[in-house]
């Protein structure tokens, strides 16, 4: 089985974040990988995976990054794939320095951006760029969003239940 989207992250620190993106894909039967590649620190190495990542079947590329966050825009400028961008809340900027990095991108190089640690978006999109064209994936979006959608429902039967002196 080989994966069909690759989670990329600029250290392991940045795990406890991106592992939501791993339980989303795991619970949906999506094939996935995960590294940690650094664009400052193994810069050749990350050239030479998006360079690739194609040829080995990745369909999409999520990369988390903090700070300078400049992983994502580093991958997309090399990749033919779709890459989603997670930036990741440093101590400094809560994540706004990460945000700005990952949407400010140049003309011809676009790079998808998610919520402050938003790992599961990255990964809930991935499946939806992934699905057009696939019945088969289009099937687990719908479902996973119908389930979303039961969700809410229960969780406003479980309010109607709450008791309260002045509730109406």
């Amino acid at each position: 089985m080989n994966p069909l989207v690759s989670i990329i992250m600029g250290s392991t620190s940045d795990l406890p974040v991106m592992e939501k993106a791993c339980q989303f894909l795991e619970e949906m039967a999506i094939p996935f990988e995960v590294n940690a590649l650094s664009a400052h620190r193994t810069p050749a190495e990350v050239s030479d995976f998006a360079r690739n990542a194609h040829q080995r079947g990745i369909q999409v590329i999520i990369a988390g990054a903090g700070m300078a966050a400049a992983l994502p825009g580093v991958i997309a400028a090399e990749t033919p794939l779709p890459v989603i961008g997670v930036p990741i809340k440093g101590s400094t900027f809560e994540g706004l320095d990460a945000t700005l990095a990952i949407l400010q991108m140049p003309p011809g190089i676009p790079v998808a951006t998610v919520a402050v640690n938003g790992a599961q978006n990255a990964a809930v999109l991935a499946l939806q760029i992934m699905a057009v064209g696939n019945p088969a994936l289009q099937e687990k979006v719908i479902a996973y969003k119908q389930g979303l959608k039961k969700k809410i429902v229960k969780a406003n039967e479980d309010l109607a239940k709450l008791e309260y002196k002045y509730k109406v």
